[in-house]
């Protein structure tokens, strides 16, 4: 049995680096869990957490690089406000595609990657049959400026940069200011994706933490007024941006029990369809 694939693909253009672990289990009747990573992340530094997932509730587990990220295409352009929506409405739907995907998903999302998984689930809502999101943010905070600032003194500062060149390379300084410039011009202030949460139809699990640099709770609180379909809450005590390297041991088990409940219910319907 292949307990992983690496390779990458053409994606709109652009050459994807992915991962598919357990991808002997993917196949009609099973979930494929979908892992998107933050806006500084990369594959590699999800360490082993989407295969632990994976392998706990016997799923298969596809996670990659976006453009401009890890051991994908660097950025050959500038970044716009829309980054997070040309995700959400054009690569991964392309990616999954390209990957000839069929299989219901669940999106896990961390950060940019829990916009982008909310984004996603609020048009392609036949595909999603649930959605984990950490550390999202649906709109523009004044935590969120600061953070941003405070992150890139620390990146000008060498010790931030030194590490992120571990996983991006000779791309690092790109991906970098091209993320951070985009948060930090002041006509983004506005940006706000609230309006898409209503229209998502499958269960939310948000998480978030108590100290997150990045947002506040009004974050949840938002999602709590305007996701319609169930919604489960995880807010965090003593932690920041990070939950599940931070908080791993809760985060695991929320998440585990989030995929297993909802599995058990599309395996209960699938035999029950077929008799």
């Amino acid at each position: 049995m292949k307990t992983k694939i690496c390779s990458t693909i053409e994606v709109c253009g652009k050459e994807i680096y992915y991962e598919f672990i357990n991808p002997d289990l993917l196949k009609p009747g099973y979930t494929l869990l979908v892992f998107l990573h933050e806006g500084l992340g990369s594959v590699q530094q999800w360490k082993d957490f989407p295969e632990f997932i994976g392998n706990t509730v016997a799923c298969p587990v596809l996670v990659y690089d976006r453009y401009g990220y890890g051991k994908s295409q660097a950025f050959s352009e500038p970044r716009t406000k829309e980054y997070l929506k040309d995700e959400a409405f054009l690569f991964l739907p392309e990616m999954l595609k390209q990957l000839k995907i069929t299989e219901n998903i669940i999106l896990v999302g961390h950060s940019d990657g829990g916009s982008i998984a909310l984004l996603y689930a609020s048009r392609f809502r036949e595909k999603v049959r649930g959605v984990i999101t950490e550390a999202d943010h649906l709109f523009c905070e004044e935590e969120t400026i600061s953070g941003i600032k405070n992150i890139v003194k620390e990146f000008e500062l060498g010790k931030l940069k030194y590490r992120l060149r571990k996983f991006h390379g000779d791309k690092t300084d790109l991906m970098f200011y091209g993320w951070s410039h985009v948060w930090l011009n002041p006509k983004n202030r506005r940006w706000n994706i609230e309006k898409y949460l209503s229209s998502i139809t499958c269960p939310v699990l948000a998480i978030q933490g108590e100290n997150d640099c990045y947002g506040t709770e009004k974050q949840l609180v938002s999602k709590i007024r305007r996701i319609k379909s169930p919604l489960d809450v995880m807010f965090i005590n003593d932690c920041g941006h990070v939950p599940h390297f931070e908080a791993e041991i809760e985060v695991k088990k929320k998440m585990i029990e989030f995929i297993c409940i909802y599995i058990t219910k599309m395996i209960y319907t699938h035999k029950k369809l077929k008799k």
